[in-house]
């Protein structure tokens, strides 16, 4: 007597495990116009953020691109060494959080100079100037939330100026 598998159960197998496999190659892969794909629910640690090194110091990325309520959000932290800035007063079209969680420097906001120091947060609305700059002589970490919500147009440049100060 000859064994052979049910050709039902090797179909649904074979259907569930093909299943599966399109499901997680969809969900890791780029969609086909380049853009990543959506920031779902989860933990990034500190070790699997990407790192970019620069003369400042560094800066870890935790999520980028877009979630449910955004897009072009950037969550990220930066370790600035004393005596640097990430770069000068800038400005752009998203809203941002900065949250300062180590050491001290001096905010910049709309052409005015404030003392920064760990605990404080500053919001910025679009196209406002504004940076962070490390006065201490220890590192200066913050954390920056950057996005512009789904839904509504990005606000128009108020002028043709220059975006860095």
């Amino acid at each position: 007597m000859s064994h052979r598998p049910n050709r039902s159960v090797v179909f649904l197998f074979g259907g569930a495990a093909s299943f599966t496999a399109a499901w997680v190659l969809a969900a890791t892969t780029k969609p086909a116009d380049g853009q990543p794909p959506p920031n779902r629910s989860g933990v990034v640690t500190w070790k699997e953020a990407t790192t970019h090194k620069a003369e400042w110091g560094e800066m870890r990325y935790f999520f980028r691109g877009e979630s449910h309520g955004t897009r072009d959000v950037l969550v990220a932290t930066a370790v600035v060494e004393p005596g640097k800035a990430v770069h000068r007063a800038h400005r752009h079209a998203e809203e941002e959080y900065l949250i300062l969680s180590q050491g001290t420097g001096t905010w910049h906001l709309a052409g005015k100079e404030f003392p920064a120091s760990k605990g404080d947060c500053l919001h910025v609305e679009p196209w406002v100037f504004h940076g962070l700059t490390n006065t201490g002589t220890e590192p200066l970490v913050f954390t920056v939330v950057r996005y512009s919500p789904k839904g509504l147009p990005s606000p128009p440049r108020p002028d043709d100026g220059k975006d860095e100060k």
